[in-house]
């Protein structure tokens, strides 16, 4: 007899504001907008009382202060985030024999097994009441038979709650949702089932699969199994990789800065579009200089958590201008990004305007369809052949 699974998804609520929260208690129960500059930004994140006013994630700031006058824009800590999510992790690390991290506030956790000894409610209720406890953050969570369903559970226990959804009750559950709460289910696929008077997932369920396919093609498949509660992916167990790295070694010494340019930033888009890839940020940017007499320096400086191609590859640059004696010619060069932690693009959000969000989002997108390096910067196009080795944990 195979055993029931028992899935628990955590989700750390309006976590940026939250963490704020934390060291300015005088935003608690205000309109709070995590994001950049009110020109020309974008929300990071934002509080419940801003989401009542129709404020959201990636919405420019401007728009989302003609929604909500009143919101308290912060341009947002980066340091604390990165600690209190590691503080989350620990916690949760500690507690549980596997769990899945897939960003910084947002947790799977897989109890199965578990429950021949312990009820597994009671375990993921006291494991979030020492994260409150410990972190002094609100955290929600759902518990379910698979990610699918535990994941639209937290959803909808937040704010600060918890919901279990019990073993064959799960299409029940998900029955008088709007098919928009079905997590990857996107805006424009939706809107394409509105078409056919399909808004709640009920409806959905009772579509034939083999329609769902002429409409979707492969696609059709995966709709229609999320609509009835059918997912059988595993809990990826979590692996704390520290950093990335690369390096380049000339076929003769150097001494040209147009030519080290060129390499550093050829190395460090593939770095940037690997971490994007991974769903990871970096918080540590290094060089390596190795000269004729195989004599090595290294140089690097904290950043800001982020993947970005326009933040990294200006940071890099400066650190050359810094570590290199330009009278002296480079044997090797090499760039390394650390302290790394699990986050999607969201948290990039913070440097970055609405125009490099989605060049960045377009540019991922045919990289990831094509291969790496199908578009990149000039620069980077003039040693694309070179060779080049990246490796992994440190």
């Amino acid at each position: 007899m195979v055993n029931k699974r028992h899935i628990v998804h955590i989700d750390l609520d309006s976590f940026f504001v939250s963490v704020e929260r934390k060291f300015n208690p005088s935003l608690i129960g205000k309109p709070v907008i995590i994001g950049g500059s009110v020109e020309r930004g974008v929300v990071a994140s934002c509080s419940y009382e801003a989401r009542k006013f129709g404020v959201h994630s990636a919405m420019p700031t401007r728009t989302a202060l003609k929604l909500c006058p009143q919101a308290i824009v912060i341009h947002g800590t980066h340091g604390r985030y990165s600690e209190a999510s590691q503080q989350v992790t620990q916690i949760i690390e500690y507690a549980v024999p596997l769990f899945q991290k897939t960003s910084v506030d947002e947790f799977y956790i897989d109890l199965t097994g578990m429950d021949r000894f312990y009820n597994a409610y009671q375990i993921a209720s006291d494991l979030r009441q020492k994260i409150i406890k410990d972190t002094g953050l609100p955290i929600s969570f759902g518990l379910a038979s698979n990610k699918t369903v535990a994941k639209m559970a937290t959803n909808q226990a937040k704010p600060n709650g918890q919901l279990l959804v019990e073993h064959g009750k799960e299409k029940e559950f998900m029955a008088p949702l709007p098919i928009s709460k079905i997590p990857m289910l996107g805006e424009k696929t939706c809107q394409k089932l509105y078409q056919y008077g399909i808004e709640k997932i009920a409806d959905l369920q009772r579509v034939d699969i083999r329609f769902l396919e002429s409409v979707f093609g492969k696609a059709g498949r995966f709709i229609w199994e999320k609509a009835n509660a059918l997912d059988d992916s595993e809990i990826i167990p979590y692996s704390d990789r520290k950093s990335i790295s690369t390096e380049h070694t000339f076929d003769h010494n150097t001494a040209d800065l147009k030519t080290l340019e060129a390499i550093l930033v050829s190395m460090t888009e593939e770095l940037a579009f690997k971490l994007r890839k991974e769903d990871k940020l970096s918080a540590c940017l290094a060089i390596k200089i190795r000269y004729a007499n195989f004599e090595t320096h290294t140089q690097q400086e904290k950043i800001a958590l982020t993947s970005a191609d326009h933040i990294l590859i200006p940071g890099v640059k400066n650190l050359l201008k810094r570590a290199w004696n330009q009278s002296r010619p480079i044997r090797l060069i090499g760039v390394k990004l650390s302290n790394l932690c699990s986050g999607n693009y969201q948290i990039n959000l913070f440097e970055d305007n609405e125009e490099k969000i989605k060049l960045y989002r377009a540019l991922d997108q045919i990289n990831f369809r094509y291969g790496n390096k199908t578009v990149c910067r000039a620069a980077g196009m003039e040693i694309g052949t070179r060779n080049f080795n990246p490796f992994g944990k440190d």
